[in-house]
């Protein structure tokens, strides 16, 4: 509480709060969320007498409502925007840095990873910050794993390897109740994000990316031995029916009392998982160490300030007041949201020393490509994974995606100032 009050102290002498009396933000999420939103709007307008327009759009089409509201002149003041997108949003000209319109107390408080989410490689400024940062990693079935034989890692340090991740998989194949060895969450869609948020931890991992980072050339990259090595792999898993088809759904993990033995899961399914299962039976993993380290995804959903704002300042000051604001973070504490400030961890016991998903902070983070071609990565990607998964020949897959990602950067001249 403390906290809050001294942000609305702050902001009430800060020149700027009366420049502007409406500030739009631009934002996706779930009814709960929104309602969450909605509150820190009122207090807020309670504390400065500023009012929030909340403008929603839909997760799924989130970029089209971004660049639709751009062609029409109506970009709000803030947005919310998906990280590996903000390098794109940031070379299109649509960012501020938004380092001189909030406290340097907010800053110093960022964890490593939310800074490195929110940063523009160009010239190393922060555009974005968030409440939180990601995480996915491993979710066992105790029972199921003991029953068939497979060891449980303890912790960062004895994580599965390649041979162990396979090994559990064909174990639990075997073992009479498992319907499915594994949830990669197919049911998430063969168009979405979760595709190459997910997947990619596995590539880097393996020994190979979506792109170069240095050269910015996908093909001899997404296309590399070690790439096709990991997706004719998956493919195997798939076309042995092992793993849960998106027709199942997202409670896979939990229905008919638990019947799928690992899950490939984003930090939200915790909560659903004990409290379907019961947290003794729940086993919380690092990701697989697949020769080049436990690796897990970096960026989330995370809060800029436009070059359409009028008053930035004052757009600085809402984003630090929700960021801050308590009833927002108990929000996010119940929804396990993984700690993007420091402040914030402390007070997310699951996520401290001896918690339950503390290896979670443990795992190497690698953000996704940023880069202004990654809408085209990650889509090149997605339609290589629909065509490893519905029985394409994987080289010939991913040869493509990366001679889509390569075209797209030639034609844009190499994105300068990255290069080509």
């Amino acid at each position: 509480m403390q906290r809050l009050l001294n942000s609305i102290a702050v902001m009430l002498v800060m020149p700027g709060v009366l420049a502007a009396q409406e500030l739009r933000m631009m934002h996706q999420g779930s009814p709960e969320s929104i309602a969450t939103y909605e509150g820190v709007a009122e207090r807020f307008h309670e504390a400065t007498g500023v009012e929030i327009e909340l403008v929603y759009a839909p997760h799924d089409s989130y970029n089209e409502s971004f660049g639709a509201a751009v062609l029409s002149g109506q970009l709000a003041d803030i947005v919310e925007l998906d990280a590996p997108f903000l390098s794109n949003y940031v070379w299109s000209g649509h960012m501020r840095e938004i380092t001189p319109y909030v406290s340097q107390e907010l800053l110093d408080d960022m964890t490593a990873s939310n800074i490195a989410q929110g940063t523009y490689p160009v010239d190393g400024n922060l555009y974005a910050l968030g409440l939180t940062d990601s995480a996915v990693m491993l979710f066992g079935n105790r029972q199921l794993l003991e029953e068939a034989g497979v060891r449980i890692p303890t912790g960062i340090e004895d994580v599965w390897n390649r041979d162990e991740l396979v090994g559990a998989i064909e174990a639990l194949a075997g073992l009479d109740g498992v319907t499915w060895p594994i949830d990669i969450f197919r049911s998430y869609g063969n168009r979405t994000e979760w595709i190459t948020y997910a997947y990619e931890p596995l590539m880097i991992s393996a020994g190979c990316d979506l792109i170069d980072r240095d050269s910015w050339e996908a093909s001899g990259t997404i296309d590399n031995e070690a790439c096709v090595d990991l997706h004719v792999e998956m493919q195997r898993w798939v076309e042995n029916d092992w793993v849960v088809p998106a027709s199942a759904g997202a409670n896979a993990f939990y229905a008919d009392g638990g019947n799928v033995g690992i899950s490939l899961g984003g930090f939200w399914v915790y909560n659903e998982y004990i409290n379907a299962l019961g947290a003794g039976n729940v086993v919380v993993m690092g990701m697989p160490d697949l020769g080049n380290g436990s690796i897990g995804p970096n960026g989330t959903w995370i809060w800029g300030i436009t070059t359409a704002a009028e008053d930035p300042d004052l757009a600085g000051q809402f984003i630090e007041f929700m960021i801050n604001d308590t009833d927002y973070r108990e929000y996010v504490k119940g929804n396990v949201g993984f700690p993007g400030m420091n402040s914030f961890a402390a007070e997310s016991p699951l996520y401290a020393e001896g918690g339950a998903m503390h290896v979670a902070l443990e795992q190497h983070a690698v953000e996704r490509p940023p880069h202004p071609a990654y809408p085209t990565i990650t889509l090149a990607y997605m339609e290589a994974i629909d065509e490893i998964f519905s029985g394409g020949d994987v080289q010939d897959a991913l040869e493509e995606a990366a001679e889509n990602i390569d075209i797209d950067i030639e034609d844009n001249g190499g994105y300068p100032p990255f290069g080509g």
